[in-house]
């Protein structure tokens, strides 16, 4: 029998095994407890435990602590809800939703409240099938019985999703005699899942979860009403307009009924950009100040601009004002726990001076305002424009920190109108299988970083969790203090992204360490139909990643 070598990263130790050996015979290996252990690192593209090994490899675990290791333990909760849904709601289907703080929000598909005690019911459930700690395997089978197997199980939605797929064999997750298509790997057993809870909430029910870096702990809920309205006003349009999943999507591209949808969808985007305008101008006599933030690639800057029309349309003149020309300069930044410049801190901006700016605008009086040259790290001098506020000017100030009142401190708060913009895809790619909001804006990132900035995907890739860090400090804790949301996601954009950040992705080769979420975000797109990207307008907020915008940035 053919042998293979393991070198194990984590423990500076090589072994030799047999051809087809699997992984989860070799977790004392690592170095670790082996009840922390997720998933493996193998060659860089994370796997199941029940993976057969069949090459040299470098093998590292995946500690369930880890931010890799806490979606695989999510995944593998919604994996047991469905599971226990099926004994619950045996005639009712259960459908995941967006995230909410530490939590997903669950509904059933007949649009009928749960009971809390059938709530109960599910989550007792979930905990026997923890309790029994049963193996949760995978395998693959025949596209005709994946097929036959979804549609018997009334999981039309994932059914649909394979319509899209053109391989002979399907992989799929087996628990207790429930299969489902694989989307990424899951816990090895059950028992695993020692912590999580189930609330009722709205009109279904929340699955709790413990937060990434909390261990085992599961924080007070927090709830953000406003955002959980921006999402379930869209999944109710969805459901209206018939694209709540990629199946229905693809179904489009496939009939050619794509470009309609998109008029729709750009339509409906804008007529919320409106509602905002309106609110806006509602209180103009009071309003000198509209603040707008959201995370990374949500699409600020051309919201930003959408809304400055959508304002002089009504008779206003917006004055924009971008944070970014506030900078410090390299020199005076403070520098994170790395010892590297971080420049989304609030105190790399020079809040006097932006504060000094705006209450000279707010007296009548003339400024002239800073420009950053991100190249020398400083501002350039002379400055530029010079502005001067009159009674139907208002401000548009855009940047992360927006929603942060320390930014505008000397501000009276009545004066101040924030916008928090977030791209909150409503798609799921099946009824348990949600699209989570960042990969939306992780996608947007690299194509704009590739079409405009020259960066490979992997340094696209490499620098993201930093960012994500960044959003949780520094803009995610402000967002429900915004007065209105806007959601910037398109829902048929991640067709589009696909036509881009294909190659991107595939030039991301297994030598390097970003491989495995290359790996997974090809997987992802794999579930979506192409779209051209010509079918996008010109004033889309897409444009702003995609290129060949109407907007000048």
């Amino acid at each position: 029998m053919d042998s293979i070598q393991i070198k194990f990263i984590d423990s500076d130790k090589t072994v030799t095994c047999a051809y087809g050996t699997k992984a989860s015979t070799l977790l004392d290996n690592f170095g670790i407890p082996i009840a922390n252990i997720a998933a493996i690192r193998e060659n860089n593209e994370i796997r199941p435990l029940g993976t057969n090994l069949l090459v040299n490899a470098a093998l590292e675990a995946v500690p369930l602590d880890s931010p890799e290791g806490v979606m695989i333990y999510r995944r593998t909760l919604s994996f047991i809800l469905a599971i226990a849904a099926k004994k619950i709601f045996p005639s009712d289907g259960v459908y995941v939703g967006h995230s909410l703080g530490s939590s997903y929000y669950y509904t059933l598909s007949s649009g009928d409240k749960p009971k809390d005690s059938d709530v109960k019911k599910l989550e007792d459930e979930m905990r026997n099938i923890v309790k029994e700690n049963l193996p949760i395997t995978f395998k693959y089978i025949s596209y005709e019985e994946a097929l036959q197997l979804f549609k018997e199980n009334n999981q039309m939605d994932t059914a649909l999703l394979l319509e899209q797929r053109s391989t002979p064999l399907i992989k799929v997750n087996v628990c207790k005699g429930f299969m489902d298509m694989y989307v990424q790997p899951l816990l090895e057993r059950t028992g695993l899942l020692c912590s999580f809870e189930l609330t009722p909430y709205g009109d279904g029910f929340l699955l709790r979860f413990p937060g990434i870096g909390r261990g085992d702990t599961i924080d007070p809920f927090k709830d953000e009403p406003q955002i959980f309205k921006v999402y379930n006003d869209y999944k109710k349009w969805g459901k209206i307009i018939g694209v709540r999943v990629v199946g229905e999507l693809n179904s489009k591209v496939g009939k050619r009924t794509i470009s309609d949808y998109i008029r729709i969808a750009e339509i409906h985007q804008a007529r919320k950009m409106a509602d905002i305008a309106d609110r806006i101008f509602e209180k103009k006599d009071k309003i000198k100040m509209v603040l707008i933030a959201g995370p990374s690639s949500s699409g600020k800057t051309t919201s930003a601009k959408r809304l400055e029309i959508e304002l002089m349309v009504l008779g206003l003149k917006p004055i924009a004002i971008s944070l970014d020309n506030y900078y410090r300069g390299t020199a005076e930044t403070p520098k994170d726990e790395k010892g590297e410049p971080d420049y989304e801190c609030l105190e790399a901006l020079d809040v006097p001076f932006l504060n000094q700016q705006l209450q000279a605008l707010y007296r009548g009086e003339e400024v002239t305002l800073p420009v950053y040259d991100f190249k020398t790290g400083s501002r350039k001098e002379g400055g530029g424009k010079k502005i001067k506020m009159e009674s139907d000017n208002i401000l548009i100030v855009e940047g992360i920190h927006g929603l942060n009142d320390a930014l505008t401190n000397t501000i009276d708060r009545s004066t101040k109108f924030k916008v928090y913009i977030s791209a909150l895809t409503q798609l799921n790619l099946d009824d348990h299988n949600r699209i989570p909001t960042s990969d939306n804006r992780l996608l947007r990132r690299m194509v704009r970083d590739s079409q405009f900035r020259g960066m490979e995907a992997a340094g696209t890739l490499k620098m993201w969790p930093k960012v994500q860090s960044g959003e949780r400090k520094h803009i995610f804790p402000f967002q429900n203090t915004a007065d209105a949301a806007f959601n910037s996601a398109l829902d048929y954009e991640l067709s589009v992204l696909k036509y881009y950040a294909d190659p991107l992705l595939r030039a991301v080769k297994p030598g390097k360490r970003e491989y495995a979420e290359a790996v997974r975000l090809l997987a992802f797109l794999e579930n979506f139909a192409p779209i051209p990207p010509q079918y996008v307008p010109g004033t889309s907020i897409l444009r702003e990643f995609i290129g060949d915008s109407e907007f000048k940035y």
